[in-house]
């Protein structure tokens, strides 16, 4: 979950800055294709991601859990909605004073897009640990098993350990509190940023 919700945020945010303060030909109609992929629900495209996944031999690996929904469109949206809350003047600043095009995104950007990116780190993450039916193809391997699987193995035709279920199901929450109670205050600057105009 950690490593996916890095990488995504990474390639979220990259993506964003790139839609939100760079000019190129097609730009619209990339930026319209990538919002019309978000209106395509995951199932659709489970068969064909599992048969590529099986080709490049990512069957049972965590790297078929962390790769392919890394740099997805939802990120990449909500950062460039974000992107229009950091102003022109200093990225052309940043540039006039011979910083690359990288160093402006990571040095200038990135720290002005904190709030943002914590609400984001939020969604990511709860969604990363609560993801059942793609880790669910993936997995063989008992060892490998996500929480959520592990939690659904406890249920049986001819036994159910409730005992042992609500215990696991009280750990599992444990960590999404814990980050949220830790980034909340991102979290609610990052929702409510842009909410009011003056």
């Amino acid at each position: 979950s950690t490593s996916f919700t890095l990488l995504a945020l990474f390639f979220g945010s990259l993506g964003g800055f790139g839609f939100g303060k760079y000019e190129f030909r097609g730009k619209k109609i990339l930026f319209l294709l990538l919002l019309g992929s978000m209106m395509i629900p995951f199932q659709v495209g489970l068969i064909p991601l599992y048969s590529l996944m099986a080709q490049i031999g990512w069957i049972n690996s965590f790297e078929a859990l962390i790769i392919p929904g890394s740099a997805n469109a939802f990120s990449i949206f909500l950062m460039r909605q974000y992107m229009a809350s950091v102003p022109d003047s200093l990225i052309e600043s940043a540039r006039l004073d011979g910083c690359s095009e990288f160093g402006i995104y990571w040095r200038i950007v990135l720290p002005l897009l904190k709030s943002a990116m914590g609400a984001l780190t939020i969604l990511l993450f709860v969604f990363a640990w609560n993801n059942f039916l793609w880790p669910s193809m993936v997995l063989v391997d008992e060892t490998r098993f996500t929480l959520p699987i592990g939690l659904k193995s406890l249920i049986s035709t001819y036994s159910e350990e409730y005992g042992v279920l609500l215990a696991g199901t009280t750990l599992a929450v444990v960590p999404i509190i814990l980050l949220f109670l830790w980034m909340q205050r991102e979290f609610v600057e990052g929702i409510t940023l842009g909410a009011v105009k003056e």
